[in-house]
Parts: C-alpha cells; structure tokens; sequence
C-alpha cells in the first residue's frame, strides 16, 4: 500500500490531499482517483489518457519518467506524489 499525496493546486478537485491505495499501477492509481473524484477527471490525464505535460508524479522521491510512466508498478511502493505544475509567462 502507498500513502498518496496530491497537491494544494489539486486539493480543490478532491475531498482529500492524502490517502492510502493498493494500486498496482500508476494508471490504476489514477483510475481510483478520477472514480473518487470525478472533478479530477482530465486535470491530470488528457482525452487520450496520457499523463499531462505539466503533472509530475513521484513514486518513492523518483520522478515518474515517459519510459514507464502510467504503466509504473506501484507494488512495494510507500509514497506517491502528485503534483500539479504551474506555467506562466
């Protein structure tokens, strides 16, 4: 099980910052996440599911990076945080 962390920017799509889950897997992760809080939903996958450019999420401190990415196995994992990048110019 890992405790999952979400940011302050997502905290207004969800009812919880932070929370346990048993996903095997990031996508499944997100799944749980997106089921849970609908709000969520395309805030951090776009239409075709892939991860947002401008989501970072960390398994264990380690940037997930585009070589694994939603397929990362989160078995053994402790932590997973997801945050929500902020551009401006």
């Amino acid at each position: 099980m890992a405790e999952v962390h979400l940011d302050a920017m997502l905290r207004e799509f969800a009812p919880r910052r932070n929370f346990v889950s048993d996903a095997p897997t990031l996508d499944a992760l997100l799944d749980e996440l997106e089921r849970d809080s609908p709000r969520l939903r395309h805030k951090l996958r776009d239409e075709t599911g892939v991860l947002r450019r401008y989501v970072k999420v960390f398994v264990d401190g380690r940037e997930v990076g585009a070589s694994a990415g939603l397929a990362t196995s989160l078995e053994g994992a402790r932590t997973v945080d997801i945050l929500h990048s902020i551009a401006g110019g």
